[in-house]
């Protein structure tokens, strides 16, 4: 996995926690939900290359 690969990830999860929080804070649960599916995806992202690494070698 590249380096640009884990940062685009990592800030894709930190983007979803927040999305998370605000929508906790502000009552909205749709947002909550959003932020929600946003760091799934970016776990899905992470596995997958995770995945490709190991073939790699």
């Amino acid at each position: 996995m590249s380096a640009t690969d884990k940062a685009k990830n990592k800030g894709e999860q930190l983007s979803g926690k927040a999305k998370e929080k605000v929508g906790q804070v502000t009552n909205n649960p749709e947002r909550e939900q959003e932020g929600k599916i946003d760091q799934v995806k970016s776990d899905l992202k992470s596995a997958g290359e995770k995945v490709k690494d190991a073939f790699k070698r």
